[in-house]
């Protein structure tokens, strides 16, 4: 075998019930044979669902290594490690609810050389499980995991059948949850039933998320729901539409009708037209006008020359103002004395004392 190429080989993990390739130096591994692996949990048992390729890789260390041939010895050891799982999870319960820690154990597993207890929980909050990682260590002596878990998770590790009458996408083939949202079902046209749209888990499906990229693109090039459209000499609004096959249902008060897009794309009208009007006092579309490079440079000079014209005769009228209020101000400050009605009693008390004076 070449330095750049290693034999990978499909292995199902009991444990995980999951598929997954790993690296062997043996091609003596037939199907349906027991193999001790090594994951990221710890030794698991599997069983070979593929024989091994030869595959050109760049790291060996992205994919986990066979470490043996598996016997039935193994596969009893599996056995007897469920059962072991069951009474840890009684057990595992009931310290909990000794230490009066709101968490429901939902699932034990032990790796096959029982060094290494999982146990999965569910909680609405948080949980400080330190006592009882200390009470579980000292009666089981192995290393223990406490693993928090949502809904989903549990919906994954039980398993069960879809709307679809197909095992659940989660307990399957899915190695992770992506974000589902109630729009996806509203880009696909669905109707917004909230118990017929979510899972066994509680939550939206997940397969709403397989068509959705494909739903936006086609919807690029159909109009959006409420577009008014021209048919038979009528105005109709766009109430719906299959976007797959292309086919628009369109209403108005007396009529409603299914129509393919292709037959109305060139009579769509503005979403604001107005309906339920006479079509003699409608609105008329304006057509649009072939206008040439040249007239759209003359337009586009006489809407600048227009431009300007309202510019400076704005300018005139602002000096014109600004000149008027300058003349009122110095009339009213400045040059009034002379209209001032002349003091006769102020004169007579200025002549008394010209006289006492002399």
């Amino acid at each position: 075998m070449e330095e750049n190429k290693c034999l990978l080989i499909k292995v199902l993990v009991l444990a995980m019930n999951k598929a997954f390739y790993f690296t062997t130096n043996s091609k003596d591994f037939k199907v349906n044979d027991f193999i001790v692996v090594e994951t990221t949990r710890g030794i698991e048992l599997g069983k070979v669902v593929a024989e091994a390729i030869e595959k050109e890789i760049i790291d060996l260390a992205e994919y986990p290594r066979v470490i043996r041939k598996g016997y039935n010895e193994d596969y009893e050891v599996y056995l007897s490690n469920i059962e072991r799982a069951k009474e840890a999870i009684a057990k595992s319960q009931e310290e909990a609810n000794k230490l009066g820690l709101d968490m429901k154990i939902f699932a034990a597993e032990y790796t096959l050389d029982i060094t290494k207890i999982i146990i999965s929980y569910l909680s609405e909050t948080r949980v400080d499980f330190r006592e009882l990682l200390k009470v579980l260590a000292s009666l089981y002596k192995c290393r223990i995991e406490l693993r928090q878990i949502g809904a989903r998770d549990k919906a994954k590790m039980i398993g069960g059948i879809g709307i679809c009458g197909l095992k659940l996408c989660c307990s399957s083939f899915l190695n992770e949850f992506d974000g589902i949202s109630i729009t996806m079902a509203k880009n696909q046209m669905l109707a917004l039933n909230i118990p017929k749209l979510s899972g066994h888990c509680g939550k939206l499906i997940c397969c709403l998320k397989y068509e959705n990229d494909t739903y936006l693109e086609l919807q690029k090039e159909l109009p959006r729901i409420g577009t008014r459209v021209r048919y038979e000499n009528d105005i109709y609004k766009i109430t719906s539409m299959n976007v797959i096959t292309k086919m628009i249902r369109i209403e108005n008060k007396d009529n409603i009708a299914t129509v393919p897009y292709e037959q109305i794309k060139d009579d769509l009208l503005p979403k604001d037209y107005p309906m339920n009007v006479p079509e003699s006092s409608r609105p008329k579309m304006e057509e649009p006008k072939n206008v040439t490079k040249e007239e759209q440079i003359e337009e586009v000079k006489e809407q600048k020359i227009e431009s300007d014209t309202n510019v400076q005769s704005k300018n005139n009228n602002v000096n014109k103002n600004h000149s008027n209020n300058k003349n009122n101000h110095y009339n009213n400050h400045g040059h009034n004395n002379h209209h001032r009605p002349f003091n006769k009693n102020k004169q007579n008390s200025q002549g008394k004392n010209n006289d006492e004076k002399n």
